[in-house]
Formats: C-alpha cells, structure tokens, sequence
C-alpha cells in the first residue's frame, strides 16, 4: 500500500445550464486518469476524508470531489422540504427533484473540468447517483464503485427501526448539535469491527456544519425525497455496462447489505466485496484496504484486463 500524500485543494464552482451551482474541488495530477467521488446522504465533500483522498491520488488517479445540490457550498434549492410524516410515508411532493437530476449535476461538473471520461465511486446516496450516470451516460464512464449503497427497492437495503428512530431525532440547529447528532448516529451505524475516532469525527461534522451554504436538515429532506421519487432502479441498473465493484459491510444498520446483494444481481458481472465488521462508514482503519480495492478495479479496467472478482 502506497503512503498517503497529502490533500490540498480549494473550492471551486461550476454553474451549469439548470441553474445549479455545484462546489468541487481536484486533486492531485490532471494528466491521470480522472476519478468523481460522490458522497452520501447529507454529506459534503470534506466527508471524503484526506487520507481516502490522498491514498487514490497516490494510487495515481485525479480525483475529483463533489458536493452535492443542497449540501455544502453547492446550491441548496428553493422547494420547501417535505415533512417528517411525508418522508416516513415515502410521499414526495410534486416538486422533488430526482436522482437522475443531481446525476446530470455531476455529468455537468465533468464537463465544466473537460473530463470525458471517469472512474465513478458513490457511498450511499452517492453510490445511487454514480449507479443513475452509469446507466444512463456510459459513454462517461470507465468504471463504477458503488460503497454501501441500494436499488432503491422496497425489500432491500432498509435500514433498521433503530436507525430509523435516529434519524427521525429533531435537526440540529446549531454547530454544536450537530456535532453530537453526528457522533451518536455515527457510533450506531459504523458496525462492529473498525472503531472511529471520535475527535476526528467530531471535526468531520463541524466542518460540515460550516461549510454549509444553506439549511442543512432542509438539504437532507430534499434529498431524501429525491431517493424516494426514483423509485426502484433494478430495471434500470440491469443497463449498466462499466465493470462495476460493489464494497458493502455485513454489519450496515442503514443501508442492510441485502441492498449491496441486490445492486450485485442487478447489474452485469458486478464484483462483490463484503468487509466483514464494516458498517454504514469509512474510518481510517478502512481507508487503506477500500481505496486499495477502488484502485485495483479502476486499475484492471484501464489495463484492459479481465473483469474477475477481487476477494
């Protein structure tokens, strides 16, 4: 495993023809292959940590991060978000926007950077998003990895009633708040065999607390909604083409690793890891075998070599 460089990037901004304002930042050597990090659920981009960052940029990728629209510095939507009941009841309202929506966001930041053609890996929500640009733009993409993600069907990938409860806790509404939300909901959802860092957690939520460009709970709604207006995208995965690597953990109260199976059986001769212990999260204790096994995939596809399983 190579050592980890260090990450140094600013924000930067692209304004694409829907209006949106979607923050990036790149690392690393523009004349390596390109790889689009897309993060989760109410995530910005700092949430790709500097070591996972630093470890693909050493593994010689230019990688790219995003935040996604209504996170972070990206533009956060006028639409009033749904209610709690709403959410729970999975009834968006008529103006949600889609996964397919902030697909093209991410389709839109390539284009601004002039980037045809890129290695995609999601966690989570993100790992949908890359699922959608996979199916439905595979003239972009070289690869796909999809980190703890789902089909967006009704009998797979449901988190469990506790994870429920959690997430149905009142928003934080202040820095601090947000720190503490953001460590009792990591603690439930990490799994049992990598322990995280509560100091660095902490900082992860803070600074994902400052950099918010609006209201971050209004943000996460939105976005929730736009899971749930997408429906089940197994016929729509079935199209995929780029090899594809799905990374799940056995231990993942969020997204149940049955999600992880099924984005396996839906698409193509997907190669499937599971980390046994790992949950819904990415501690530094799994940065190294994670980006080694990203790497790896990406690596195979550019060699041209065969599509085989890797554990």
């Amino acid at each position: 495993m190579p050592e980890t460089s260090a990450v140094e990037s600013a924000d930067q901004y692209a304004t694409l023809p829907s209006g949106m304002t979607i923050c990036f930042r790149d690392h690393g050597d523009k004349d390596d292959p390109a790889m689009l990090l897309i993060a989760g659920l109410g995530e910005d981009l700092t949430f790709w940590t500097d070591p996972f960052v630093g470890s693909l940029t050493v593994h010689g990728f230019r990688v790219v991060a995003i935040d996604n629209r209504d996170a972070g510095q990206s533009t956060f939507v006028a639409a009033p978000p749904p209610g709690i009941w709403r959410q729970i009841a999975a009834r968006p309202r008529g103006d949600a926007y889609t996964l397919a929506d902030m697909a093209q966001d991410a389709v839109g930041v390539l284009d601004h950077l002039g980037i045809a053609r890129v290695h995609l890996v999601g966690r989570s929500m993100g790992g949908m998003i890359a699922q959608t640009i996979a199916a439905t733009a595979p003239e972009r993409v070289l690869s796909l990895a999809s980190l703890y993600s789902t089909t967006g069907a009704r009998k797979v990938g449901q988190p469990a009633l506790s994870t429920i409860r959690l997430l149905a806790a009142p928003p934080a509404r202040n820095r601090t708040a947000a720190v503490r939300a953001h460590l009792r909901l990591t603690h439930h959802i990490a799994g049992t065999g990598h322990p995280i860092d509560d100091a660095a957690e902490a900082a992860i939520a803070a600074r994902g607390w400052d950099r918010s460009a609006g209201d971050p709970a209004a943000g996460t709604a939105r976005q929730i909604q736009a899971i749930q207006r997408s429906g089940d995208r197994t016929a729509q995965l079935s199209r995929i083409t780029a090899p594809t690597l799905v990374i799940h953990g056995d231990r993942d109260p969020l997204v149940s690793p049955s999600g992880g199976a099924a984005t396996v059986q839906a698409i193509r001769s997907a190669q499937h890891v599971v980390i046994p212990g790992m949950g819904h999260h990415l501690p530094e204790s799994l940065v190294a075998p994670v980006t080694t096994y990203i790497a790896q995939h990406a690596n195979r596809v550019g060699e041209g070599g065969s599509h085989v399983r890797i554990s």
